[in-house]
């Protein structure tokens, strides 16, 4: 009788998650980080992060988006190498928050038409450590997701599912 193969039948070596799954779950992650840091930040200081009175929730909302966007982005193309260098975890961190700041910036100049407003309120951004806060909810995620990649786990199985050894 021939013994079953240990081998996995689709294909040699598990490869991890797949990079659109791993980037899925590490933005989600990413974006639960920096939400509980930037409420924490906002508790902890006992202001707004955006204080600036009559800007509404533009620039929040288009910043928080263009961080998404550029994390979710970078670290796609970043898990698609094989196998993915952690030192790409940095980039993305920078990249991510320097993004918020940009799209902050651009958003803040469409509502009050003043480029000096909008240099103010990225500046408070950067001093009052809301970068900051981003950078690591970024750096953090980003290297969640390149673990979940080089992991190279393959899909649970069930006992029965299991070969038996011997």
């Amino acid at each position: 009788m021939d013994q079953p193969s240990s081998r996995d039948p689709r294909g040699s070596d598990p490869a991890g998650v797949s990079p659109v799954l791993a980037t899925v779950f590490a933005t989600v992650g990413f974006f639960a980080l920096a939400v509980f840091g930037l409420g924490a930040l906002s508790v902890a200081t006992d202001t707004d992060i955006i204080s600036t009175p009559g800007l509404g929730q533009g620039p929040g909302v288009g910043g928080m988006l263009g961080a998404l966007v550029a994390f979710a982005g970078l670290l796609l193309v970043a898990l698609r190498r094989r196998p993915p260098s952690f030192s790409s975890a940095a980039v993305i961190a920078v990249c991510t928050a320097l993004a918020h700041l940009v799209v902050v910036w651009i958003v803040t100049t469409s509502v009050t038409a003043s480029f000096l407003l909008a240099t103010a309120v990225a500046g408070d951004l950067v001093r009052g450590g809301t970068s900051a806060v981003l950078l690591v909810a970024a750096g953090i995620a980003a290297c969640g997701g390149i673990v979940m990649r080089r992991a190279g786990a393959g899909h649970p199985r069930w006992p029965w599912e299991r070969d038996s050894e011997g």
